[in-house]
C-alpha cells in the first residue's frame, strides 16, 4: 500500500453559509475523480452562535492504484499537521489559528478578508470593529502559503452562497489531486441553483489562480529570472505624487469622490491630500510613521466628501443594482411582481441645503420661527413607488440635480468645514507626527445624518479649536482622549469631562425650545 498520508482540510463556516454543502461537494468530487475521502463535522460556538467546522481527509492515491485496499482516516485534525485551513470569515480564521491547528511549515490558509461583526463589536457607539491588520499578520505567520480574498463580494457578485466560492478557491489552490472538470461536474448537477454556484466557483477559481500566478512571478523576479513576464497593471498619473503604500486607499477614495460628483471633485480630493502629505513629510522627513496621518485623512475625507443629502439618497434608490438587491433579499422569482415603496420625510434643512446661501437662510429662519411658536419642524412626508415608471422617473430627476449641488448652501458649508479640519491636520503633522495622526483620526467623528451628523461636526470642531495647538504639552494625547470620549456616549458627558481635564472649555449648551401640549382630558377632569 502507498505510504502517502491523507490530505487534511478544516473547513470553517458560519451558520447558514453552506459548510455542510461544501463538505458534501468535496467528498462527491473525490469519488467522481476516483479517490477515497472521509468527512466529519465538529459543531461548536465561536464568537457568533452557529459557527461550525468540518474536517475532511482525502487520500492522494487513486483507488484504482490501491488494489482493493482502503486507507485509514482520522476523525479530527492534529495541531500543527493540518494541510489546509479554509474559512469564510477572517476572525474565525484567527480563532482556528489561535487553537494551534495551523503551522507556518505545513498549512495552506485560504480565508476571506470579509468580516461578520460580533455583538460586542456592534454595541460600541463608535467604531468597535476589531483591527484586521493583526489578523492578517497572524495568517501570514502561521501558513506556508495563503490566499486572502473577499469572499463576501464574490458571493454577492455571483448571486450564490459562500460555499461555492470556497470550493472554487480550494480547486484553484492545487491542494487536491482533482481537475477543475471534476469539481464542476459535481456542482453543475446540484439542482436549480447550479448556475449561480458555478458562477461563484469560477470567480473564486480565477481570483486564486491570479494570486498564484502573481506569486510565481514574484518568485521568478526574486531569482533574477529575466524571462519573467511582467503582469499588466494600469498606471495612473493621478496617484504618482503619493507613496505607493497609499495608492490602495487613495484609489478607493478618489473613485468615491468621482462617483459622488464628478472628475473635478475627485481631483479636489487628491489635491487636499497632497497638502496633508507635504505637511507630514515636513514633520517626518524619514517617513518613520509610514504616512499614517495621510492614510487616515484619506479614509475619512472620502466619506465626508460623499456626504448624504436628498440628491444622494435619490441616486442610490434609483439604481438598477438596488432593485436587483431588493429582489434577491425578498427571494422574488423572475416571474414575480414586486412593488417597492420608499418613504421620505425631507424637512426645511434638506431643502435649504440645495438652495444658495441667501435663500437657505430665509428658509431655515422661517422654520425656526415655527419651532419657537411651539410648532413641529416643517417636513414633507412622501411615499414614492420606486417600482413604477413615475416614481422611478421622479427619483432619477432628483438624482440628476447633483450637477447643481455645488451651488447649494450645504455644499459650501461642508467644504469649508473639511478644509478647517484638514488645516489643523496639516499644522499638527508639521509640528508633531503623532498630533497630525490623532487629528486625522478625528474624521471618524463625522457620521450619520441629521442631528447625529451635526453633533459629530460640532465635537470635531471643538476639539480642533481647543486642543490642536502643538505648543500645548501632551496635545496629541489630549486629542486622542477627547476623540474616544466623544464616541463613548451621545450626550457628550465624557467629552466635556475630558475637555475640562485638559484645560479646554466644555462645549456650549444649545438652546432647546420648550413645547407645551394641550391635554383635553385635564379639562374634562376640571369640570
Amino acid at each position: 500500500m502507498s505510504s502517502a498520508q491523507p490530505i487534511s482540510l478544516l473547513l470553517c463556516a458560519l451558520g447558514g453559509e453552506g459548510g455542510g454543502t461544501l463538505t458534501d461537494w468535496l467528498v462527491d468530487t473525490a469519488r467522481h475523480a476516483g479517490y477515497a475521502a472521509q468527512a466529519t463535522s465538529i459543531p461548536g460556538v465561536a464568537q457568533r452562535t452557529g459557527a461550525t467546522t468540518y474536517y475532511l481527509e482525502v487520500f492522494p492515491t487513486p483507488l484504482a492504484e490501491l488494489r482493493g485496499r482502503r486507507p485509514v482516516f482520522g476523525l479530527n485534525p492534529l495541531p500543527g499537521r493540518l494541510d489546509a485551513l479554509v474559512s469564510s470569515e477572517l476572525l474565525e480564521t484567527g480563532r482556528q489559528i489561535g487553537n494551534g491547528l495551523a503551522s507556518g511549515e505545513h498549512t495552506l490558509v485560504i480565508t476571506s478578508s470579509s468580516r461578520a461583526f460580533t455583538t460586542a463589536e456592534k454595541m460600541v457607539m463608535g467604531d468597535g470593529r476589531r483591527d484586521e491588520a493583526p489578523l492578517l499578520a497572524l495568517v501570514r505567520e502561521h501558513s506556508r502559503a495563503h490566499h486572502v480574498l473577499d469572499m463576501a463580494a464574490l458571493t454577492r457578485e455571483a448571486g450564490t452562497v459562500v460555499s461555492a466560492v470556497m470550493l472554487g478557491a480550494i480547486a484553484a489552490s492545487g491542494l487536491l489531486p482533482f481537475t477543475r472538470a471534476d469539481y464542476e461536474a459535481v456542482v453543475g448537477g446540484a439542482g436549480g441553483h447550479a448556475k449561480a454556484s458555478l458562477r461563484g466557483f469560477a470567480l473564486a477559481f480565477d481570483a486564486v489562480s491570479a494570486q498564484r500566478e502573481q506569486a510565481r512571478w514574484v518568485e521568478q523576479v526574486m531569482n533574477d529570472d529575466a524571462e519573467a513576464p511582467v503582469p499588466t497593471t494600469t498606471p495612473t498619473a493621478l496617484l504618482a505624487p503619493f507613496p505607493t503604500a497609499l495608492h490602495d486607499i487613495l484609489a478607493l477614495g478618489h473613485a468615491r469622490a468621482v462617483e459622488y460628483q464628478n472628475a473635478a471633485y475627485g481631483q479636489r480630493y487628491l489635491e487636499r491630500l497632497q497638502r496633508v502629505l507635504a505637511a507630514e513629510r515636513a514633520g517626518d522627513p524619514a517617513g518613520a510613521q509610514g504616512f499614517a496621518a495621510t492614510r487616515e485623512a484619506a479614509r475619512w475625507l472620502a466619506l465626508w466628501m460623499a456626504f448624504d443629502d436628498i440628491v444622494r439618497v435619490a441616486e442610490l434608490k434609483a439604481r438598477a443594482s438596488r432593485a436587483e438587491r431588493v429582489r434577491r433579499e425578498v427571494k422574488a422569482g423572475s416571474g414575480d411582481l414586486l412593488r417597492v415603496y420608499d418613504h421620505f420625510k425631507p424637512g426645511a434643512p434638506e431643502f435649504a441645503a440645495m438652495l444658495p446661501e441667501s435663500l437657505a437662510r430665509r428658509v431655515l429662519a422661517w422654520d425656526q420661527r415655527r419651532v419657537q411658536r411651539g410648532q413641529a419642524p416643517w417636513a414633507l412626508p412622501l411615499k414614492v413607488s420606486s417600482h413604477g415608471v413615475l416614481g422611478l422617473l421622479a427619483l432619477r430627476a432628483l438624482a440628476a440635480t447633483k450637477r447643481l449641488r455645488p451651488l447649494g448652501s450645504r455644499f459650501a458649508t461642508e467644504q469649508a468645514l473639511m478644509d478647517r479640519w484638514l488645516a489643523a491636520v496639516e499644522a499638527g503633522a508639521r509640528a508633531d507626527a503623532r498630533l497630525g495622526l490623532e487629528l486625522a483620526k478625528c474624521g471618524r467623528l463625522i457620521k450619520g445624518y441629521g442631528s447625529t451628523n451635526e453633533r459629530g461636526k460640532d465635537n470635531l470642531l471643538h476639539i480642533v479649536d481647543h486642543l490642536s495647538d502643538a505648543t500645548r504639552a501632551g496635545a496629541a494625547e489630549a486629542v486622542a482622549q477627547a476623540r474616544e470620549a466623544a464616541l463613548a456616549d451621545e450626550a457628550g458627558t465624557a467629552l466635556d469631562s475630558t475637555l475640562v481635564q485638559h484645560g479646554a472649555p466644555a462645549r456650549p449648551l444649545k438652546a432647546q425650545p420648550i413645547r407645551w401640549h394641550h391635554n383635553p382630558r385635564l379639562k374634562k377632569q376640571a369640570h
